[in-house]
């Protein structure tokens, strides 16, 4: 006996997963059948998939929804306070997201945060300044991409000696990789989620095929990592996460 979901299966399921996100179902004169297609596919299908926990799913989420700024931002962000995600670690996915779609989008995106915080009377998390030399910087930062990137991390544009890169990555380490990166709010794992999502959503695929074998690095999984670039598939499109899966194909060890 088959035990593959009928569609009724599916929609039921999303239904529920929608409801118990606090995600209100899209207005009923919007679309004939709009709401229960949704259900179905997004909800049903891709966010009540194994493997990532609806948290981290919504951290992938809102890292792609954030550079586009998407209408449904506030309705997600107020879903993501409803199921635990902590406020400060909701600005730092804008901040980390924001490193990759440029960081107009943070501000923009933590401007709909502070009104939804505001509404919900959730108070802004206040992190006190960082008062780190360059040098420290630098430091953390070479430390960091070691870390995630280990034999790769001088590769590509990433080359030490490349004359043209060279003028620009250098800040990439510093404070992507040397601020960013260590930021409090996410750790290195959730913030690896969020770079996936953001790379596979932005279309990043050199980025993508980069950091996908690092994310094993860090305590990610083969089935975690895919399950990022899919839960972006109804963000940023199916053609973006199907090229993000053909990616991660390439890229892992096969058995």
């Amino acid at each position: 006996m088959s035990t593959t979901p009928t569609r009724q299966d599916l929609r039921r399921q999303g239904h529920g997963v929608r409801d118990a996100l606090g995600l209100p179902p899209p207005a009923p004169d919007l679309l004939p059948g709009f709401g229960d297609f949704l259900a179905e596919v997004a909800y049903g299908a891709i966010w009540d998939r194994p493997h990532l926990s609806k948290p981290d799913r919504m951290l992938c989420t809102l890292a792609v929804c954030s550079p586009y700024l998407r209408p449904q931002l506030a309705g997600l962000i107020d879903s993501a306070l409803e199921i635990g995600v902590a406020p400060l670690a909701l600005l730092e996915v804008f901040l980390q997201a924001g490193l990759y779609g440029g960081f107009v989008t943070t501000e923009a995106a933590v401007e709909v945060a502070r009104e939804v915080f505001a509404a919900r009377g959730v108070p802004v998390p206040d992190a006190p300044p960082r008062e780190d030399d360059n040098a420290a910087l630098d430091a953390r930062g070479q430390a960091i991409m070691a870390k995630l990137h280990g034999a790769r991390a001088g590769g590509g544009y990433a080359a030490p000696g490349n004359p043209i890169t060279g003028q620009l990555y250098p800040a990439a380490i510093r404070y992507g990789y040397g601020e960013l990166w260590d930021r409090p709010g996410l750790d290195h794992r959730q913030r690896m989620l969020v770079a996936i999502a953001a790379f596979t959503g932005l279309g990043l695929e050199s980025q993508l095929r980069k950091f996908a074998q690092s994310a094993l690095h860090i305590g990610l999984s083969q089935d975690e990592v895919i399950e990022a670039v899919i839960q972006t598939g109804p963000y940023s499109g199916f053609p973006r996460a199907l090229n993000g899966l053909a990616i991660l194909t390439e890229v892992f060890p096969k058995d």
